[in-house]
């Protein structure tokens, strides 16, 4: 499943651990002058909200872990479509800058705070944290943290958390997935797409249609049952398979494939939508992208929902999780995903790994849709000078052709 992809994780993984004998001494040097006092740290900042020359590594001071939190040594973190929109200022209520941005990460437990039970001083954990994990060391609750199984990587572990709690969550939890049902999701190709793939893999008779660009067909035909171009006349072509359309439609999108997920939908069919990243169009905030994708959005009427026998939902995982306290529902999720990937039903897809300082390139990547799978920044990881050049240049042509 999405073969190609794992591949190319494994394979990022080797040429890291290839250079691991050089780099090792010269790591552990590094690290030293790097952190320089031993309460200081490496961390991503954003010092305000705009484009990528808002980002730049720096040293902050290490956190400590308060009553209830572990201290956490990151090993690596996960990079999310959110980020871009946190970057650029494009969420409800962003918190103030400057700010260390990301959402999960990975690492091994250096501290526990007071009253922490259930962990020690030396467990891989992977973790949940509300902004801060981008950095050397993160302190984060308890109820946010989990164990890493023996045989499942760092970076692997940073891909896991946000990708395949919000599929779980909105297949099982909100859309009720049985089996022999069908299921639409836009951006097959990326993190969330993988692993809702992946898990709708784990019920039988389960037809996946999935979008992506053209070029990522090759590598995840295998994992989708039917796979369409982004740019194609979807529903034509969904309806040309089933004409009575579909039971799930998974919409990170929003704009104008909201009114064309509910008219796909069957009866008693659930439209989700998780992400808004048609707002993203450019390096900056654009207010005409947001006018566009909120004018595109169809005004939804409660009497045809009820005439039609159709369900509209939304899914947040992190306002489920900081902001309506619904970590205890996360962990029981967890727990049946981790048991999905003891048993080899889901496995994580890794599209590359980038150093701290090569967090820009990462990012345009998302922003240019070329990954497959989740991009990682591995904390330890050296930065490569011919991929910041490479995506210089490619800075200086996008500008120039949009110029």
């Amino acid at each position: 499943m999405a073969k190609e992809g794992a591949q190319r994780a494994e394979e990022t993984e080797q040429m890291i651990e290839k250079e691991g004998g050089k780099e090792a001494a010269e790591g552990s040097a590094a690290g030293s002058l790097r952190a320089g006092d031993a309460k200081e740290m490496r961390a991503v900042v954003l010092s305000a909200f705009g484009g990528l020359n808002k980002l730049r590594v720096s040293k902050k001071a290490m956190p400590e872990p308060q009553e209830g939190e572990l201290k956490i040594r990151v090993k690596a973190c996960g990079l999310n479509f959110i980020d871009l929109m946190v970057r650029q200022g494009n969420i409800d209520n962003p918190p103030k800058t400057p700010l260390v941005p990301g959402f999960e990460c990975s690492g091994i437990v250096e501290a526990l705070g007071d009253n922490v039970k259930g962990f020690e001083i030396g467990d891989r954990v992977m973790a949940f944290v509300n902004y801060s994990a981008w950095a050397e060391v993160v302190c984060t609750p308890v109820e946010f943290v989990y164990k890493i199984p023996d045989d499942m990587s760092f970076s692997e572990a940073a891909a896991f958390p946000m990708n395949f709690v919000t599929a779980y969550m909105m297949l099982f939890e909100v859309a009720n997935l049985r089996e022999g049902m069908s299921v639409l999701v836009h951006s097959a190709g990326g993190g969330v797409g993988q692993a809702v793939a992946q898990l709708c893999s784990t019920i039988p008779n389960v037809t996946v249609f999935g979008t992506a660009s053209s070029f990522k067909h090759e590598a995840i035909k295998d994992s989708v049952t039917h796979l369409f171009d982004r740019n194609a006349d979807y529903v034509q072509e969904v309806k040309r398979i089933s004409t009575d359309g579909v039971d799930i439609v998974l919409d990170c999108l929003c704009g104008e494939n909201t009114g064309k997920g509910l008219s796909l939908l069957k009866p008693l069919g659930t439209y989700i939508l998780y992400g808004s990243s048609n707002m993203v169009t450019g390096e900056t905030k654009s207010f005409f992208s947001f006018a566009k994708s909120w004018w595109q959005v169809e005004k939804v009427n409660p009497i045809k929902l009820y005439e039609e026998n159709k369900v509209i939902a939304g899914f947040s995982l992190l306002n489920l999780l900081f902001k309506q306290n619904r970590g205890g529902l996360i962990k029981g999720v967890m727990d049946k995903l981790l048991n999905l990937y003891n048993n080899k039903k889901i496995k994580p897809v890794v599209d590359s790994l980038w150093a701290l300082e090569e967090v820009k390139e990462a990012m345009q990547r998302i922003h240019d849709r070329g990954n497959i799978g989740k991009l990682i920044l591995d904390v330890e990881k050296a930065p490569t000078p011919l991929v910041s050049a490479k995506y210089y240049i490619h800075g200086v042509v996008t500008q120039l052709k949009a110029w």
